[in-house]
């Protein structure tokens, strides 16, 4: 009866492990450019995208970033969370006439990743910002990424599109701490 209960035990541990293993999302390659012209440039030497992606990544990124960029009260409060510098008015960056009076990071960069089978086949486009630490995020702000150029290998899920912040109240200097800053969620319950 022993050696029976301890082969159960023993199926029950590896149905567990295979199925922790069927979560996982399949990771896909992406690549971070600081701009348009490094995304090209990486596609005449053999890069992730040809130039056709590459023209559509970004348009793609500079859509999202219009329509998911974190939204700021003032320039103060959009330094403190992304670094001096790093910001301007929404007018300045939404063609369609933004308010004055709404601050966004400015781009520093675009994170694309590239479905399974070859260049040219994209899964997704970010726009990329700089964090007050230094480091560059995507507008959710979810994950953090040491540079703004590079390879690496992601979940699919890194390119979900981003609730939208266009048309709704700017985030205050109260509201971003309550949060934590910028990627951060106040109401984040587990960890």
């Amino acid at each position: 009866m022993r050696a029976r209960s301890r082969t159960v035990a023993l199926t029950i541990v590896g149905a567990a492990a295979f199925a922790l293993a069927g979560c996982q999302e399949e990771q896909i390659d992406a690549q971070a450019y600081p701009d348009l012209a490094s995304c090209k440039a990486a596609a005449d030497d053999g890069g992730l995208l040809d130039r056709a992606a590459c023209d559509e990544a970004f348009a793609e990124a500079q859509e999202l970033h219009v329509e998911t960029a974190p939204r700021y009260d003032s320039v103060a409060v959009c330094e403190e969370q992304h670094g001096k510098g790093n910001c301007g008015s929404e007018a300045e960056q939404v063609s369609n006439g933004g308010s004055g009076s709404i601050f966004m990071p400015l781009l520093a960069g675009y994170l694309i990743g590239n479905m399974i089978g070859g260049r040219g086949g994209m899964a997704g486009s970010q726009p990329m910002y700089r964090t007050a630490d230094g480091k560059f995020s995507t507008p959710s702000g979810a994950s953090s990424y040491s540079g703004n150029q590079g390879k690496a290998k992601l979940a699919p899920s890194s390119f979900a599109k981003p609730a939208t912040t266009m048309g709704k109240a700017p985030m205050t200097r109260a509201t971003a701490a309550s949060r934590g800053g910028f990627g951060k969620s106040g109401t984040r319950a587990g960890g």
